[in-house]
């Protein structure tokens, strides 16, 4: 296993992190498609003894359960030293007021609950799961800094949001003596590379740790356009994210097919692969439904890509909506 520190934090990481929204009771929440306990365990296990020790989940998951499923994994195939647990506030948890978003009442009362499902005394890496309209930035860079003070959390990261509201979050940390963040968790992929204008090079400048979500566009990325799978017709958010640009989007897809072919690999290797490669990504978050999505994404960290084949996979690209926030 690869490792990079995160930003210009002294946290290590390994190159992947596993993306835990997949495993879930799957009547419980938004997402019909997740796998239950007894289906994701293997994986979990698979991913932890392949050296994949960092994983990301979030309270929202299947309304907590996905917490639930990977505490209870940690605590029986791995050391919680060994082990970079991230989880993210902001979704709503129940219905009415103060049910969701980053006021002190939501972040304080979350991590509690986050730490209470995932059986631990702290995680690793809390994060802000979006940026919340209704709440002044001071109040919520405060409780964050303040659940660090508590020993609730090591670190704090951001997920999807714009640079200027990036910026702002971070800013009010330094002008107050407050934690700041060390990590985006951002969208970007090939499909998907809006990022590129503002944030990536923010981050970069800053020596804040890139951890991009559906690096394989919700599995766009690893078949032909033609094929379709349960999840893709299912997920609203596939739907929300990719289907108005498919069409335009056929011809990167099989620019990476060509890729594909012409080294013999599977295509989401080569999709990682050019993910891994992008200045400034410590750790993209791949899921794994199957034992061979984490194989390939361990393959990707050996495939490197070559300035031709970056160009071809590049090239097709045309501006897209931004979407995700």
């Amino acid at each position: 296993m690869e490792y990079a520190r995160l930003g210009r934090s002294g946290l290590q990481l390994p190159r992947l992190c596993l993306g835990c929204m997949t495993y879930g009771i799957p009547d419980r929440g938004t997402h019909s498609w997740t796998l239950d306990e007894a289906a994701s365990r293997p994986l979990i296990r698979q991913a932890l003894e392949a050296g994949i020790t960092f994983l990301d989940t979030a309270n929202s998951y299947s309304d907590g359960t996905s917490e639930e499923i990977v505490g209870r994994a940690i605590r029986d195939f791995a050391r919680r030293d060994e082990i970079v647990l991230a989880t993210k506030v902001f979704f709503p948890m129940r219905n009415g007021p103060n049910g969701s978003g980053l006021s002190r009442r939501a972040i304080l009362g979350e991590i509690d609950n986050s730490l209470r499902r995932l059986g631990t005394d702290y995680v690793d890496l809390y994060q802000i799961h979006r940026w919340d309209p209704h709440t002044p930035i001071e109040e919520t860079m405060e409780a964050l800094h303040d659940v660090v003070k508590a020993g609730k959390a090591r670190y704090i990261g951001a997920s999807s949001m714009y640079a200027w509201q990036f910026a702002k979050a971070i800013y009010t940390a330094r002008l107050n003596g407050w934690t700041e963040f060390v990590s985006m968790q951002n969208h970007l992929n090939l499909l998907n590379r809006e990022e590129e204008r503002e944030m990536l090079p923010f981050c970069r400048d800053q020596g804040i740790g890139i951890l991009p979500w559906s690096p394989l566009a919700r599995g766009l990325l690893a078949r032909d356009w033609r094929d379709s799978t349960i999840r893709q017709e299912s997920d609203k958010v596939t739907r929300a994210l990719y289907t108005a640009t498919l069409q335009a989007d056929r011809a990167t897809i099989d620019a990476v097919g060509r890729v594909a072919q012409a080294r013999g690999v599977p295509r989401a290797q080569v999709a990682l692969a050019w993910l891994l490669q992008q200045p400034g990504v410590t750790a993209p978050i791949v899921g794994a439904s199957k034992p061979g999505h984490l194989d390939d994404a361990l393959a990707a960290l050996s495939l490197t890509l070559d300035d031709a084949e970056i160009a071809a996979l590049e090239a097709p690209y045309i501006p897209h909506p931004v979407v995700g926030f």
